[in-house]
């Protein structure tokens, strides 16, 4: 089997009947190839077994306030606001996200680029590494709605037709997180399983999904079950810490009712291995805004 067989071969079909069902992964978790790298081999082996793990204090309280001085900025900008890659909340049209962020700030360009980030999503990778998307992620207090139960793979799978599970998100806090204020909620373990989606891709469904997803996410009984089998834990910790999480995790969050917000940094690597194909379960791709199609590595 050549290496563009591979790459078009379908071994998570999803979105494709009218039925859910469970693919047990045959991709690894952290990939052999690069050895030297900031993540010690605990870390490395608990993002193996759970799907994810925690670097507390990855920025300093100085970076922290200077990257929240940027996301401020941009927010506040008429320029960006009014940019296609900017979504807004649905009922309170609030900015949600800011997507391609890494193209529209030097700063979080040069954050992509540090060796604490670059190097630690090579070695999970076990290659190069490319950006597929960067955004960063705004729950105002009261009004900031949350993300529903979803896998973040079957999505970039469906509609960006990424072949393989060989990407990780880190997602730095910029903001204290707490168990109330929309913290992110994350099932361990649950990376091991595929779940098939039921439901055609509708076109141009980004467009709607962005801000609430109803396609490609799990029915009530399939979560139940993975709850079940996996429980939940939650990202929770001062800002600067960070979270790092397969492709495939089950992960959400709830709306954020409090008056303490919640904001982060959210950068997706993929490996230059695993470049994106014809989609698997959409008529045509995303835009390269919220999946990138440029492969050229990474560098310092």
């Amino acid at each position: 089997m050549t290496v563009a067989d591979v790459s078009t071969q379908d071994r998570y079909p999803t979105r494709v009947s009218d039925k859910s069902a469970f693919i047990e992964r045959t991709d690894p978790t952290v990939w052999p190839g690069v050895d030297a790298g900031p993540a010690t081999a605990e870390e490395l082996a608990e993002h193996d077994a759970k799907g994810f793990h925690i670097v507390e204090g990855l920025l300093s309280p100085a970076e922290v306030q200077t990257y929240w001085q940027e996301l401020e900025r941009l927010s506040s900008d008429p320029k960006v606001r009014a940019d296609e890659r900017t979504i807004v909340e649905k009922k309170s049209n609030e900015v949600r996200s800011i997507f391609e962020v890494h193209k529209i700030s030097d700063l979080i360009a040069e954050l992509a680029r540090d060796p604490r980030v670059l190097d630690r999503a090579r070695q999970i990778l076990g290659s190069d590494v490319y950006v597929h998307q960067s955004r960063i992620n705004y729950m105002p207090g009261y009004r900031g709605t949350g993300f529903y139960w979803h896998s973040d793979f079957e999505t970039w799978h469906a509609e960006d037709g990424m072949p393989a599970m060989r990407a990780v998100s880190i997602s730095i806090a910029l903001t204290d997180n707490y168990p109330y204020n929309g913290g992110l909620m994350i099932m361990p373990g649950s990376h091991r399983t595929f779940v098939s989606c039921v439901g055609e891709t509708p076109d141009d469904h980004y467009r709607s999904s962005l801000q609430e997803q109803e396609i490609g996410v799990p029915s009530e009984d399939d979560i139940t079950k993975l709850a079940y089998e996996h429980g939940i834990e939650q990202f929770t910790g001062p800002a600067g810490s960070a979270l790092w999480f397969d492709s495939n995790c089950m992960h959400g969050s709830g709306n954020n009712i409090t008056p303490f917000p919640r904001s982060n940094i959210f950068i997706v690597f993929n490996s230059v291995e695993n470049k994106l194909v014809k989609p698997f379960a959409a008529k045509k791709p995303r835009p390269d805004y919220i999946a990138s199609r440029d492969f050229t590595p990474l560098s310092r």
